[in-house]
């Protein structure tokens, strides 16, 4: 029997509904309820889809909840507003989360604070499964990654970009003036001319296709410099030996390819996240694990998955066509 579709209004009574049975119902409040779920074939779908959303949400709505109150604290900093204060109902723990979670799929895309902070003060951007050149006033082109976001500051005698979120490759244009990728706390300097500048958690993936740079992972490091076909990563503290690397195959995305050779599903699915207008969430940490090998287009993202799972042997959970649950 097919399901019957349900709205977002919906869905979150559902959930408050789900509230309120786990936490010690009247006789009047059963009798609403049943009263509620006899209404409308599709309040006994939304219903079964709160309870499940409940058994699968807490680990990864936490996370995200966490990640994007932290995005929106930054955001609010920046804006020098003082942050808002906030009211929990009186729901358990699990709940809340996936009362959070589910707030946040309604919501669509709109509402992430990740995407707020670093995009305010940035001044090129792409969307979601978008991958855009901007030419600099000094005739300098960046090709963003899909869900990228730089902030450009061309004075003193010195040229920055700042990678503010995603991805970005640079072709430089040689004025006499350095150019600096500023990513974290760390730089990447011109000696060259085409390479790629990724964020990583807590650092970043610098990938060379032609020329040098030179990379140091904060102020007063030591600096690396790499050749055409060479990649570092640094965080806070370190910057690795320069390795070889296909950077061909690697920089691929920006002709709309995604190739991996024994890349772990967490680090696939991040990169698939970014073309997805959504978000995409492994459950647990061993299927994170799993390597992946293999070469897929961009512009497909569930067709992507569907490959994967087919590989992998992953369930997947839809909800309300703005989360993927994989476990």
């Amino acid at each position: 029997m097919k399901a019957s579709p349900t709205t977002p209004d919906q869905d979150e009574a559902a959930l408050a509904w789900l509230s309120v049975l786990h936490d010690q119902p009247s006789h009047a409040d059963q009798r609403a309820f049943s009263h509620w779920l006899q209404a409308d074939p599709a309040h006994a779908e939304a219903y079964s889809k709160a309870q499940v959303l409940w058994e699968l949400s807490e680990i990864p709505a936490a996370r995200l909840a966490s990640e994007d109150a932290v995005a929106l604290d930054a955001l609010l900093r920046a804006m020098d507003a003082p942050p808002p204060r906030r009211r929990l109902p009186r729901w358990s723990a699990g709940l809340a989360m996936a009362a959070c979670l589910l707030l946040m799929i309604s919501m669509g895309v709109g509402w992430q604070p990740q995407r707020w902070a670093s995009d305010f003060g940035a001044d090129y951007v792409s969307a979601p499964g978008q991958v855009r050149t901007v030419t600099l006033a000094d005739d300098s082109q960046v090709t963003l990654d899909a869900d990228s976001a730089i902030a450009v500051n061309f004075s003193g005698g010195e040229r920055h970009v700042q990678l503010r979120r995603g991805a970005a490759f640079f072709k430089v244009t040689h004025t006499g003036e350095p150019f600096v990728v500023d990513a974290h706390a760390g730089e990447t300097r011109v000696l060259g001319t085409q390479f790629e500048v990724r964020l990583e958690p807590e650092g970043a993936q610098v990938t060379v296709l032609s020329g040098r740079v030179g990379v140091k992972a904060a102020a007063g490091r030591k600096q690396e410099i790499l050749e055409a076909g060479q990649q570092v990563v640094y965080d806070a503290q370190t910057t690795t030996a320069p390795k070889g690397i296909d950077s061909e195959s690697q920089l691929a995305w920006r002709q709309g390819w995604l190739n991996y050779y024994r890349t772990p599903l967490a680090d696939v699915i991040n990169d698939l996240s970014r073309y997805y207008p959504g978000r995409i969430v492994v459950l647990n940490d061993q299927l994170a694990a799993k390597r992946i090998s293999g070469s897929f287009p961009s512009k497909d993202p569930q067709a992507v998955l569907t490959a994967l799972q087919s590989v992998v042997g992953f369930e997947t959970y839809s909800m309300l066509g703005r989360v993927i649950v994989l476990r």
